[in-house]
């Protein structure tokens, strides 16, 4: 298995900056993956040279969604993202944001899909992306595709 551990993307992230590699991070539950995932991720990594995703873990995702999820855990989440063509690593995260992650890693882009706007991004990310610097954009969504939509469909 991965090091899914944040001290391992910081190290990346060291070495990345000493190489002038551009560092992009993404974040989100992935719970049920689908195509919408896999097209957003693909964007995000088009924005630099290495892509990380931050996964929130299971107990991050109960906070955010309820008791009844997550519905794979967040070992099995953070092996598929990491086994995609476009994700550079994972790293598994308790908070119901990223700001503290935000502020060790000082990505030079932070992408979310385009169903967030950056007034809608947490206010504490928003604090920590302007601290580091850090570029914010948002890819394109594919229509109709959303892990809550394929729970639901599925729980018919």
């Amino acid at each position: 298995m991965n090091d899914f551990s944040l001290q391992n993307a910081i190290e990346v992230r060291r070495r990345a900056r000493e190489k002038k590699e551009v560092f992009v991070l993404t974040n989100g539950c992935f719970d049920v993956m689908h195509a919408g995932h896999a097209s957003s991720l693909n964007k995000a990594s088009e924005f630099g040279d290495l892509l990380f995703v931050g996964l929130n873990s299971d107990q991050s995702v109960k906070q955010l969604k309820g008791n009844q999820r997550p519905i794979n855990s967040q070992e099995n989440r953070a092996y598929l993202l990491s086994s995609l063509r476009a994700v550079d690593g994972v790293f598994l995260f308790d908070n119901q944001n990223i700001a503290a992650e935000i502020l060790l890693l000082k990505p030079d882009f932070y992408i979310k899909s385009e169903d967030y706007k950056y007034n809608t991004l947490n206010p504490e990310e928003r604090e920590a992306l302007n601290q580091v610097g850090a570029k914010v954009d948002f890819v394109p969504l594919l229509k109709d595709l959303s892990s809550s939509a394929i729970i639901e469909k599925v729980m018919k």
